[in-house]
C-alpha cells in the first residue's frame, strides 16, 4: 500500500512545460496517471529519472518534474540500463512506444529484459506510427491501410506481451489508458518489483487509428472482450461472469463456465514457477481484437542484474583490493605496432 500522508501532490511532479500532443491523445491520462502515482510515493524528485527515445511518448521526460533524458531512437533501454547499473539507488523508467521499442530498439528493449535490470517500461502501444504521420508499425494489425501500407500490411504484427515473456522479463503487464484505477494498480506492483518490469498500455490515438481499443473500452464490447486478471481468482469474465478460460497443454481457451464448470476453470498464478500458463494467456488474442486479458501476467522474482555485478565489483575488491584503471588496460590483449 502506498503512504497515504507523503509530502507531494500531483501539480509537485507536473514541470513548467506546455504539454504538446494533439487534443484527445491517450498520452494525456497516462501522464496524469504516472504524475499522481509518484507523488503518492513520497520519494524525491531527483530520485527518479525518466528516459525516452523517439515518438509521441518520447516527449514525457520534458513533462516530468523529475531528472529525465531524451535518448535517440530505439536505445532508451541501453541508456537507462546504464543509469540503474551506475546508481542503484534511483528510480528508472523508461517511456516509449510500440516503434520505439518493438522495431529499431527491440534487441535492446529484449536484452534489457533478460538481464533483469531494476528499470521499469512503460511501453505505448497506439499500433501506429504517430509521430511520422501514420505509417504502420510492428503491432499494426495485418491487412493494416496506412500511407506506407495502401493496400494493407503483410507484415505479421508482434504480440508485445508473448514477447516479453519469451525474453524471461520477471514482470509483465497490460493496462487501458482510459482506466487510470487500473494503471495506477499496475504502476504499483512494477515499483514494488525489483527487476525489469514492462507494461504494455493500449493507448488510443485519435488521429491515426482512432477507437484502435474500442472492443475493450467501448460500453457495448468491453464485458464480453476485457478479461481481468487476477492474482489467485479464475479467470472469467462476461457480463455476468458467464465466460472463462482453460489452460492446459494445448493452450489457452474461453469456454462457457457452464459448459465445463468452475472447478475447470484457470486459476491465474503470476508468480508460477514457469511463464508457460502466463505465455498461453498472452496467446487468447494477437492484438485488442476478441476475449483480451488486462493486468498482470508474469511477477515471478530472480536475481537482479545490478546485484550481480554489485557482488563481482566486491568480490574483486576483496581478493586483490583497490584496482588501478592504467594496469587494467594494459593487462592482457595489447600490442605494440611499429
Amino acid at each position: 500500500m502506498t503512504d497515504t500522508t507523503t509530502r507531494y501532490e500531483r501539480i509537485d511532479f507536473q514541470s513548467d512545460q506546455e504539454v504538446r500532443w494533439c487534443p484527445g491523445c491517450g498520452d494525456y491520462t497516462i501522464l496524469s496517471a504516472v504524475q499522481t502515482f509518484l507523488a503518492s510515493l513520497d520519494i524525491d524528485h531527483e530520485k527518479h529519472v525518466f528516459v525516452s527515445g523517439i515518438g509521441c511518448a518520447a516527449r514525457f521526460p520534458y513533462y516530468m518534474s523529475t531528472y529525465g533524458i531524451h535518448a535517440i531512437h530505439g536505445r532508451a533501454p541501453a541508456v537507462a540500463s546504464g543509469i540503474a547499473i551506475a546508481n542503484p539507488g534511483l528510480t528508472v523508467w523508461i517511456v516509449t512506444g510500440d516503434g520505439d521499442a518493438l522495431s529499431i530498439g527491440g534487441n535492446h528493449l529484449i536484452h534489457t529484459m533478460r538481464r533483469n535490470v531494476n528499470l521499469k517500461i512503460l511501453l505505448f502501444n497506439n499500433q501506429i506510427y504517430g509521430l511520422t504521420k501514420g505509417q504502420y508499425s510492428p503491432t499494426s494489425e495485418t491487412g493494416k491501410h496506412t500511407k506506407t501500407s495502401p493496400m494493407g500490411s503483410v507484415d505479421h504484427p508482434f504480440n508485445p506481451i508473448s514477447l516479453a515473456l519469451g525474453a524471461e522479463a520477471s514482470f509483465v503487464a497490460r493496462t487501458i489508458d482510459m482506466d487510470r484505477p487500473h494503471t495506477t494498480k499496475i504502476l504499483e506492483a512494477a515499483h514494488r518489483h525489483r527487476g525489469t518490469a514492462l507494461i504494455e498500455i493500449y493507448q488510443n490515438c485519435n488521429v491515426f487509428n482512432d477507437k484502435a481499443f474500442a472492443e475493450l473500452t467501448g460500453r457495448d464490447e468491453r464485458d464480453m472482450n476485457r478479461i481481468n486478471l487476477e492474482a489467485g481468482q479464475p479467470v472469467i469474465f462476461g457480463k455476468d461472469n458467464e465466460m472463462g478460460v482453460v489452460v492446459d497443454t494445448s493452450g489457452a481457451r474461453t469456454v462457457r463456465v457452464a459448459d465445463v464448470g468452475l472447478e475447470a476453470i484457470h486459476v491465474h498464478d503470476p508468480a508460477a514457477p514457469t511463464s508457460a500458463a502466463a505465455y498461453s494467456l498472452s496467446r487468447l488474442s494477437h492484438g485488442p481484437h476478441g476475449p483480451t486479458p488486462v493486468g498482470i501476467f508474469r511477477d515471478h522474482t530472480r536475481d537482479v542484474y545490478e546485484d550481480r555485478v554489485s557482488q563481482q565489483l566486491a568480490d574483486a575488491q576483496a581478493r586483490r583490493g583497490p584496482g588501478e584503471l592504467s594496469k587494467l588496460l594494459a593487462s592482457a590483449g595489447t600490442w605494440t605496432v611499429n
